[in-house]
């Protein structure tokens, strides 16, 4: 069955905008996001190696899903740090549609594992930890949540997290991809582009929400482990999304409400507004003078070379002078 937009009154959300939904015969809501221009923008202008370029690109879909779910004026940062070739990415978020990424890593370590073949998201993150962060502005609480990092998929963790932390069954499938044109008498062309989908059991009853206990590691030996049945709304929801492929994720023909009718037009899925990213990075030449201002005389001494002291943005390279 074709899906014409059009006949449905239903104004696709494009490229760099999430779109919520809910699927209401299986208590199920969600948020699906298809990235382009605003993933282009952000990876290309850093000289990363391919497969951490990758690896950030599936952070910042995986953040663009969580921190438009903020209801108020706020900040969300997804931030790793482990012992892998890539020992930290940060992806920050800051309503209503700001978004920038950066990553950290060792060159060397991530060419040999290119070499190697191995360079995948579990490789290349180690082991350690991640961390998110919601920051609702000043004379308010901050709230962090940590997930263990063991060798998992960034998809993983978001389970995990949402289980532990929230007590809310969690399924989540990114993908990230590249697109390559080839212009006449010109070298080919190439784009990031990249898309997830989320979706969360929220029935009316907690009691359909019950998960099976996480295992201490410790328990007598010949203990049975805590087992609970899942609701059948809940695997049927589950299931569906397992189905998608990486090509309905990153091929921009795709768009996002194909994607969820094909999914659930069985059950019937409700779409609401979408909320729009846009590459955009909160450094300025008054924040700098303001950190600056904190240091000592000293310590200013030795950031200065021939009379200048030059402060580039991790995230978005803008550069920074300022007199010694």
């Amino acid at each position: 069955m074709a899906l014409n937009l059009d006949q449905l009154g239903i104004a696709p959300a494009g490229l760099d905008a999430v779109r919520p939904f809910a699927v209401e015969a299986l208590d199920v809501r969600g948020r699906a996001v298809a990235l382009g221009p605003v993933l282009q923008q952000i990876l290309g202008r850093h000289a990363y190696p391919e497969p951490v370029s990758r690896l950030l690109a599936e952070a910042i879909v995986l953040t663009s899903l969580l921190g438009t779910s903020l209801k108020f004026d706020g900040r969300f940062t997804l931030q790793t740090q482990t012992d892998g070739p890539v020992s930290m990415l940060v992806v920050d978020f800051a309503t209503p549609d700001a978004i920038r990424a950066c990553a950290t890593f060792d060159a060397d370590a991530v060419e040999a594992l290119i070499t190697a073949g191995k360079a995948t998201p579990e490789t290349l993150l180690g082991h350690g930890h991640l961390a998110m962060t919601i920051d609702q502005g000043k004379h308010m609480q901050r709230y962090q949540g940590l997930v263990e990092l063991d060798g998992v998929s960034l998809e993983e963790v978001a389970r995990r997290y949402f289980e532990r932390s929230e007590q809310i069954p969690t399924e989540v499938r990114l993908g990230v991809g590249e697109l390559f044109t080839r212009n006449e008498g010109e070298a080919h062309s190439r784009a990031w582009t990249a898309g997830g989908v989320l979706i969360q059991f929220l029935p009316e009853s907690p009691d359909r929400m019950k998960q099976a206990d996480i295992d201490p590691g410790d328990a007598p030996e010949g203990t049975e482990p805590h087992q609970v049945d899942e609701d059948d709304a809940w695997v049927e929801a589950k299931v569906l999304v397992e189905t998608v492929k990486d090509v309905e994720l990153t091929d921009p023909e795709v768009s996002v409400e194909m994607l969820l009718f094909r999914l659930f037009h069985e059950r019937g899925v409700r779409l609401f507004d979408p909320q729009p990213l846009a590459d955009k990075c909160s450094c300025s030449r008054q924040k700098i003078q303001g950190v600056l201002a904190g240091f000592s005389a000293d310590e200013i001494a030795d950031m200065t070379e021939d009379g200048k002291i030059v402060v580039t943005c991790e995230f978005c390279s803008s550069r920074y002078e300022f007199d010694g």
